[in-house]
């Protein structure tokens, strides 16, 4: 008797190894956006572009598709690498077609729904509107948005896939955005230890440092980077000034001098993998980033909640070290359905 179950099992791993994994799929449910129970209400409006399964997976396809750029050799994705949070981990400043340098550091693809103005200066208000600036730039991608939509619609699959997406095969430059809009929104973080410990999954407990940590980021971070986002997505000068390419951040979109040398909260989640920082990348590494705003006292020009410094001693800085280990969300970075297929 032993030996026949024996004899069936094998015969059951063969076939299993015989047939694609695609044969044995589990058929899970396409549960399109779905907001975290402890995240505000997004901003991006989600009626106006639902998120369907098939407009899901032709927003990835298009994300990763080169063919966005002039020479057919960039995509979004080449700037926004999953495993770097969907930055370019390594460079300093954004690099484009032709091996051209960009102004400024690669912002994350990251809780988008809950940004209400895109890139460092904000000068982006629509996600539907903001691919067309990375695509038509000279040192990104370097393309016009009819070359791309005349691209796609002479490739042998898209028209089929923007058909199942959205009920015609005519591709628009309307249908073309909302697509990668409904894959940069499911780009969601909300999987970290800190999450779990705030919503009481489980044990989830932190530890004696990292519970210190969070006390000192709420009170010396939490003026600029509010819980649960860890932004609140306003534009600060920070004190480190326009840099090497003179960047005066949102003053170039507002023409206002009080907005000269601000630039875009970032988020505090997934540090771990989205080095380097600031606008310009010029910190390597993040005890670089708290050093700095322990230097900054005494800078005039700085923002209000900044110019006293954050008085910090080796012992905080460790513990604030600690407390952002907990924001990092592995789950994200390595969550196959946002990988390119």
């Amino acid at each position: 008797m032993r030996k026949k179950q024996v004899a069936i099992i094998l015969i059951l791993a063969a076939a299993v190894a015989a047939c694609s994994r695609d044969d044995f799929a589990i058929d899970v449910p396409f549960l399109g956006f779905t907001k975290p129970a402890h995240f505000p209400d997004p901003v991006y409006k989600i009626a106006n572009n639902e998120v369907t399964k098939d407009g899901f997976e032709l927003g990835r396809k298009l994300f990763y598709e080169p063919r966005l750029s002039r020479n057919n050799t960039i995509s979004c994705g080449s700037c926004h690498i999953q495993s770097a949070a969907f930055t370019q981990h390594g460079h300093d400043v954004s690099h484009g077609i032709d091996d051209r340098l960009g102004r400024r550091n690669s912002p994350p693809i990251m809780n988008l729904a809950w940004t209400p103005l895109y890139m460092w200066d904000g000068g982006v208000f629509d996600l539907d509107l903001q691919p067309i600036v990375p695509i038509t730039a000279h040192e990104e991608m370097d393309e016009s948005v009819s070359n791309v939509i005349a691209k796609l619609q002479n490739h042998s699959a898209y028209p089929a896939l923007f058909k199942k997406a959205f009920g015609s095969d005519q591709i628009t430059t309307a249908n073309f955005t909302k697509a990668l809009s409904q894959f940069m929104i499911m780009c969601i973080s909300a999987e970290t230890k800190y999450d779990s410990v705030v919503q009481h999954l489980g044990n989830a407990a932190f530890t004696a440092q990292e519970e210190a940590g969070y006390r000192l980021v709420q009170q010396h971070c939490g003026g600029c980077h509010k819980e649960p986002l860890f932004t609140d997505n306003s534009f600060r000068d920070n004190g480190i000034g326009a840099g090497a390419n003179n960047d005066q951040g949102r003053y170039e979109v507002t023409l206002n001098e009080s907005d000269k040398y601000k630039f875009k909260v970032p988020s505090l989640r997934n540090l771990a993998y989205s080095a380097p920082y600031m606008h310009d990348g010029r910190f390597i590494r993040l005890d670089a980033v708290i050093d700095h705003y322990s230097e900054i006292k005494g800078s005039v020009d700085s923002d209000p909640l900044l110019r006293n410094g954050l008085s910090l001693n080796a012992a905080e800085k460790e513990k604030i070290l600690a407390f952002l280990n907990t924001l990092n969300d592995q789950n994200f970075v390595n969550n196959p359905a946002l990988a390119e297929q």
